[in-house]
C-alpha cells in the first residue's frame, strides 16, 4: 500500500492487482466501478502526494483527485460514456475497508464517503472546465472535438502539425491558464513526493509545557506583550519604539542590547527581533502610532506549548529581522533568498535523526541547496568562499534563534561514523555516472573518475570529523513535536510510537510492516498489546488478522512482524506453533524458512508442497492482475508445469486461490486444465467459487 517513488514497476504490479479485486468485488456487491478511473486514482496517489499511502483518503485527497487530478489527466472524448468517478472512489474506500487496506491513521469510512458526496456535485463542472485539463488532455480533446481519431498516431500528428503552424482552432485562453497553471507550479505533478521519515517518541502535550515555559524566547515575548498592554506604547512614525521606551524594555526583558550612546532603537538587535518576532507571532500589533498587545492572544499567553508554538510559526516569517541589510553597505547572502525553505529542510533533516548531527555535515546539505538554487558559474574560487561563508554566518543565526527558543540543541562530541564521507574508491563507473553532480562534488568524485582536489576537500571533511569533538545539532522534544506538525499540516508521514495504539489489528500490522524499523516496530507492537490487556487475547487477535487477511503476499510480511517485533523470540515461538495450524501452516514455515530457522530437511512432504503452493499463489499476486501473473508464470518455463501440478494437488488452504493459479496456468502454459494437477477435480465437487474475473 505504499510504494518508493522511483519503484514504479512494483507500484503498477500492485495497482493491477488491486484493481483486478476492486472490480470483482465490485462486481459482487453490485457497485459502481470502472477500472481505468480506479488506476488513475491510485495514481494520484502515489504520483502526486507527499506520502503515497494508497490506504489513507483525507478530505483533502478526496477534493484534489476528484476536482483537480482527474480533470487534468483523464480524457472523455466526446460521444464516450462518462465513467462514473465519484461511484469508483467510494467503491474503492469500501473496497480498502473491507479487505483491511486501509490505513488506520486515516477518516472513518462514513467520514470519507461524506467526503466524496461533498465533492460529487462539483466533479461534472471540473471535468469540463477547459482551465483545469493538463496539456496533453487539452490537445487531445481539442483534436477529437474537431473529428479527429486521436487513437489514430498519424493523424494525431497530422493535427499536432496544423495546430503548430496555426491552421488548427484552439481555446487560447484556455490554453494560456494551463501554462500558467503549469509554470506557477499550481498542476499537480509527479514530483511531490516527499522522504519518509522514521517514527519518533514524544510525551504527551502536558509534558512539554515546563521545558516550553523554561524557554527564554518564550519568557521576553510573553513580558513584551505585557509590557504593551492594553493601552500601548507609543512609537515614531517608521513603527520603532522611541528610544527611551526601548532602554526600559531591553533592561526589563534581558536582551543584552548595549545601550549606551545608542540614539535609535533601530540599533538594538536583539530588541527589534523579539518585537518584530511578537508582531509576527500576532501577539502586539501597531495601530495609530502606538504598540498594543492584541487581546485575542490571551489565551496563546496563558499556555506555555501554545506560546511556543506560536513562536516557533513565526521563525519562518523572521528573514528581514533575522538577516536583512542593516544599511545599503551591506547586500544578503544566499541564505536570504531561500531562508523559509533552507530552515524547513535543515529541520527535516534533522528530525527523527538517531544521532545528532555535526555541523559540518548540515553545512554541507545546504551548500547542497544553494548550488541548486543559484547560478554560481560566475565569479573566482575566492569568491564563492565568501559567498558561502558569509550564507554559513547566517545560517548560524538562524541556529542561534532555533537555540535560544529551544527547538534545538547544541552539544560537542564525536560525530557518529554513519556521517562519514563513503569511501567511493571501489564504486563502479554506472554508480559514479548516474551521480548527481552535486553530490559527487560533495562525496569527491566528478563525473565516472575520481577528482583529486573534490577528492581532497572530502577528506579534509572526514579529517574535520573524525580529529576531536564537533559540534553536534538535534532537535529537542519541543522542536520535534513543532516540526512534526508542519510535516502532517502539508501531507508528510510523520508516525509518532504510540498513536497505533487504538488501531484495528489489520491497520497496525500493515502500518509496521510498511513503515517501521525494527526497534520501532517493536516498541509500537508492545503498546498495541498493553492497551489490550490480556496478552494471550491480544496475540489471538493478531494471528486472526494474518488468517483472514485476503492477500497471501501482506499476509506474509504481517505474520514477518509479528516474528520479529514480539519480544525474547516470542515471535519465533508464535511461528512455530501456526506450523501445525492448518490455515496458517504455509505462512508460518515461509516465514520461518525465509529467515533460516527452518531449512529444507527439517520439513516433510507435504510441508514441501505447501510452501512451494505459497510461493506460487505469492508469485501471481506480485506479479499484478492476471495479465501479469500469467507473463509471470510463462517466464518461469515449461519446468513449471510440474511444479504447478504439485501445489495444485497440495493441501493449501487457500483453495480459491488454486483454482486461480490452475486457470491462469492454463493459459499461460497453453496446456488442457486437466493436465495441470487434480485440484480443479476436487473444486468441482465442491461446488465453484463464484469469483469473477474482468475479462
Amino acid at each position: 500500500m505504499r510504494f518508493e517513488a522511483e519503484a514504479e514497476e512494483e507500484f503498477e504490479a500492485a495497482r493491477g492487482l488491486l484493481v483486478d479485486r476492486l472490480v470483482r468485488w465490485g462486481g459482487e456487491q453490485g457497485l459502481p466501478v470502472d477500472g481505468f478511473t480506479a488506476e488513475t486514482v491510485l495514481d494520484y496517489r502515489h504520483r502526486a502526494t507527499a506520502d503515497g499511502r494508497l490506504g489513507l483518503w483525507e478530505p483533502r485527497h478526496v477534493e484534489e483527485v476528484l476536482l483537480s487530478w482527474l480533470s487534468q489527466n483523464a480524457t472523455e472524448l466526446p460521444r464516450e460514456e462518462r465513467s462514473d468517478a465519484p461511484g469508483t472512489l467510494r467503491t474503492l474506500l469500501r473496497y480498502l475497508h473491507a479487505a483491511q487496506l486501509a490505513d488506520p491513521r486515516g477518516p472513518s469510512l462514513h467520514d470519507s464517503l461524506a467526503a466524496v458526496d461533498r465533492v460529487a456535485e462539483q466533479y461534472p463542472a471540473a471535468m469540463t472546465d477547459r482551465t483545469r485539463w493538463g496539456l496533453a488532455k487539452f490537445w487531445a480533446m481539442t483534436a477529437a472535438e474537431q473529428g479527429v481519431d486521436v487513437r489514430d498516431g498519424a493523424a494525431l500528428q497530422r493535427f499536432a502539425d496544423r495546430a503548430r503552424c496555426g491552421e488548427a482552432a484552439y481555446d487560447g485562453q484556455a490554453l494560456d491558464a494551463i501554462m500558467e497553471r503549469r509554470l506557477t507550479g499550481r498542476a499537480l505533478s509527479g514530483s511531490a513526493r516527499a522522504e519518509p521519515q522514521l517514527p519518533v517518541a514524544l510525551p504527551q502535550d502536558d509534558a512539554l509545557r515546563r521545558p516550553a515555559g523554561a524557554s527564554t524566547t518564550v519568557a521576553q515575548l510573553r513580558g513584551l506583550t505585557e509590557w504593551a498592554g492594553r493601552d500601548g506604547r507609543p512609537v515614531t512614525a517608521t513603527g520603532r519604539l522611541r528610544m527611551a521606551d526601548a532602554r526600559e524594555l531591553a533592561g526589563l526583558l534581558g536582551t543584552g542590547d548595549k545601550t549606551d550612546g545608542v540614539r535609535s532603537s533601530a540599533d538594538l538587535p536583539r530588541l527589534g527581533l523579539l518585537v518584530e518576532w511578537a508582531k509576527k507571532a500576532r501577539l502586539v500589533r501597531v495601530v495609530k502610532g502606538r504598540l498594543y498587545a492584541v487581546a485575542k492572544a490571551r489565551p496563546v499567553l496563558a499556555d506555555p506549548l501554545q506560546l511556543w508554538l506560536r513562536a516557533f510559526e513565526s521563525c519562518f516569517e523572521l528573514r528581514q529581522a533575522l538577516l536583512g541589510a542593516r544599511s545599503g553597505w551591506h547586500v544578503e547572502s544566499m541564505l536570504f533568498d531561500v531562508y523559509e525553505d533552507v530552515l524547513q529542510d535543515v529541520l527535516n533533516t534533522l528530525y527523527s535523526l538517531p544521532y545528532p548531527m555535526p555541523w559540518s555535515r548540515l553545512r554541507d546539505t545546504v551548500h547542497l541547496a544553494y548550488r541548486t538554487s543559484f547560478q554560481l558559474d560566475g565569479g573566482s574560487d575566492l569568491q564563492h568562499r565568501m559567498w558561502f561563508e558569509h550564507a554559513d554566518r547566517d545560517l548560524r543565526k538562524a541556529l542561534d534563534l532555533l537555540d535560544d527558543l529551544g527547538a534545538i540543541e547544541r552539544d560537542r562530541g564525536m560525530a557518529d561514523p554513519v556521517f562519514l564521507d563513503v569511501d567511493l574508491s571501489d564504486a563502479g563507473p554506472e554508480l559514479l555516472a548516474d551521480m548527481p553532480p552535486e553530490l559527487a562534488e560533495l562525496l569527491g568524485v566528478a563525473g565516472a573518475t575520481p577528482d583529486p582536489v573534490a577528492r581532497e576537500r572530502a577528506d579534509r571533511r572526514r579529517e574535520e570529523l573524525t580529529a576531536g569533538p564537533v559540534e553536534l545539532i538535534r532537535l529537542t522534544e519541543l522542536g520535534t513535536r513543532a516540526v512534526r506538525q508542519r510535516l502532517l499540516a502539508v501531507g508528510r508521514d510523520a508516525p509518532l510510537i504510540g498513536e497505533l495504539a487504538g488501531a484495528p489489528a489489520a491497520g497496525l500490522l500493515g502500518v509496521l510492516a510498511e513503515e517501521y524499523p525494527q526497534d520501532a516496530a517493536q516498541a509500537e507492537l508492545a503498546g498495541w498489546i498493553t492497551a489490550r490487556g490480556e496478552r494471550a487475547d491480544a496475540l489471538r487477535e493478531l494471528t486472526d488478522v494474518v488468517r483472514t487477511t485476503p492477500f497471501r503476499t501482506r499476509a506474509q510480511v504481517m505474520l514477518g512482524v509479528l516474528l520479529a517485533a514480539l519480544p525474547d523470540d516470542e515471535g519465533v515461538r508464535l511461528v512455530r506453533t501456526l506450523r501445525r495450524d492448518s490455515q496458517l501452516a504455509p505462512l508460518a514455515l515461509s516465514a520461518l524458512a525465509q529467515r533460516g530457522l527452518l531449512s529444507p530437511e527439517d520439513m516433510i512432504d507435504s510441508e514441501h508442497l505447501l510452501v512451494l503452493a505459497e510461493n506460487l499463489l505469492q508469485l501471481v499476486e506480485l506479479a499484478g492482475g492476471s495479465g501479469g501473473a500469467e507473463e509471470a508464470l510463462r517466464a518461469q518455463g515449461p519446468e513449471a508445469r510440474d511444479a504447478i501440478a504439485a501445489a495444485l494437488d497440495s493441501a493449501h488452504p487457500d483453495r480459491a486461490g488454486l483454482e486461480e493459479l490452475r486457470q491462469l496456468a492454463a493459459q499461460a502454459l497453453r496446456a488442457p486444465s486437466a493436465r495441470l494437477g487434480g485440484a480443479h477435480k476436487r473444486e468441482r465437487t465442491a461446488g465453484k467459487s463464484g469469483r469473477k474475473r474482468r475479462g
